[in-house]
This record gives structure tokens, sequence and C-alpha cells, in this order.
């Protein structure tokens, strides 16, 4: 019984600060008229219907693409670092991880905000680039830019989880893999890859469900010239103020990431990951 009382207020606050907001985006996306008041709201799958605007389909596509580039570049930066950071004494470990998570605790607009005095026009490394005799580079403002700043922001995503799997690994696999005669390439490919790949599969969902989703970055540094599906959904409640095509966007958005989720989830047999060979 206390159990049962004191998961009260976690419920309570649940349901207001998480069931509430939902149904009200389910709600108006599924209806239009005037928000002050719902009686004059007409039920209508017309918000999403504007949704299958071939524009509005550009936008999702290239908001997909840029989270896919951007998780995939995190993958092939931070397994490798991942691996090395596992494999030092715990001492040194720990001040890698540190290293690796203190940008983390910095404000994430600030964060964004730095690599504009980086990549300006007369920003830190144009400056450099200048000096040496060479015209300036376009840095920023494109989509390059906005690919930098999701593989930089959501890096520490794809390391942490894959670094959690490795230290798990039983060491005794490795060695009897040594011992059967197995280089270090095969040991990799057929005992610490796939052991690895539950933290894969989350570092993949941590890192494409923010990217996929963002509308800072793609502000920022891409300079408003590259409308993400973020952006769009920000346009819709602050700007133009129809929050009911607002809110179908951001169910459509919902129901996506829920697919891609089971779809990752259909790999990850292994939730724990590291325990033994498939």
């Amino acid at each position: 019984m206390k159990m049962k009382w004191t998961s009260y207020p976690y419920i309570l606050w649940m349901i207001i600060f998480i069931v509430v907001p939902l149904a009200l985006i389910l709600l108006f996306s599924l209806t239009i008229g005037e928000e002050e008041g719902i009686r004059n709201l007409q039920f209508t799958l017309e918000n999403f219907k504007r949704f299958l605007d071939p524009k509005y389909i550009d936008v999702l596509w290239v908001s997909v693409s840029l989270a896919l580039k951007s998780t995939a570049i995190t993958l092939l930066l931070g397994y490798p670092m991942a691996m090395i950071i596992s494999r030092e004494k715990l001492s040194k470990r720990n001040i890698m991880i540190l290293l690796l998570v203190i940008p983390m605790w910095m404000n994430f607009l600030l964060r964004t905000y730095a690599w504009l005095t980086l990549l300006g026009k007369n920003g830190f490394i144009n400056y450099i680039v200048t000096k040496i005799g060479f015209a300036p580079l376009n840095l920023i403002y494109n989509d390059r830019a906005v690919l930098l700043g999701m593989i930089y922001n959501f890096l520490p995503f794809m390391v942490l989880p894959i670094y959690s799997v490795l230290t798990k690994i039983d060491k005794n696999l490795i060695e009897a893999a040594e011992d059967l005669g197995a280089n270090k390439v095969k040991v990799f490919l057929k005992v610490i890859f796939p052991l690895s790949i539950p933290g894969i599969i989350t570092g993949f969902t941590m890192v494409f469900m923010p990217a996929v989703s963002t509308f800072v970055i793609s502000r920022l540094l891409g300079g408003g010239q590259y409308l993400l599906i973020g952006n769009l959904i920000e346009q819709q409640f602050l700007w133009v103020g129809d929050w009911h095509f607002g809110s179908a966007i951001s169910i459509v958005m919902m129901v996506f990431i829920l697919f891609t989720m089971a779809i990752t989830a259909k790999f990850d047999t292994d939730k724990e990951g590291g325990g033994g060979l498939w």
C-alpha cells in the first residue's frame, strides 16, 4: 500500500504534463476552428492532408536525410572513441568520460552559438585562413554547417551507450577467441562488434531522434535557409499561429519516431548487451 500511495504524485505529474498536452495536440490536429472556443472546433483530417503537399514532404525528407547522415558520422567517430576509452585504466577512463560530458553541462543554445564565432565569415577559422593568404571559406549557413552542429551536439549520445556496453563485455570471451587463433580483426568482427550492437542501437536512437526534430541548429547554423521539420513546427506555433497544422505535423513526427524506435527495437534482441555471443 505504501508503494501505491507514493506513486500517486508521479502518476499525477504524468497526467498533467504528458497525457494532457498530448491529448490537446491530438485534439488540435484533428480539428479546425478557433482555439479560444473548443466547442467551435470541427473535426477533420484536413490538417494531415495539407502535410501531404510535396513541399512539406521535401522538408521531412531533408530532415530525415540530415539526421541519418549525422547519425552515421557520429557512429563512425563515436565507436572508435568508445573503444579507446573502454580499454584505458579506470582512472584515465573516468577522466576521459568527464571531458566528453563536460560540454553537455553547458546550455545547448550556447554550444551552438559558439560555432558561429568559429565558422562565421569573420570567425576564427577564416581569420587563420586569411592570415595564411587564402580567401575566406564559406563555412556557415549551409547544410554542412548544420550537419557539423548536429554531430558536435549529439556525439556524446552515441559514445556513452557504446562505451557502456563495451565495458560489460566479458574479457574471457576475447581471450578465448585469441587462444583459438583469432587475430585482432576477427576478434573484433566475431566477438566485440556483435556484443556491442545493443549499444549501437541505443546510440542510433539517442542521436537520430533529436537530430530529426531539431530546430535550433538549423536556425543558427543554417541561417534560416534550411527549413527542417522542427523549424516548420516552430513556425506554425509561434509565427503563423496555426496550432492545428502545427499539431498535425507534431503527430506525424511522433508516429514517425515511434515507428523508427519499433524498427530499432526489432534488432535489439539483447537489451542489456555485453552478455554472450548471439
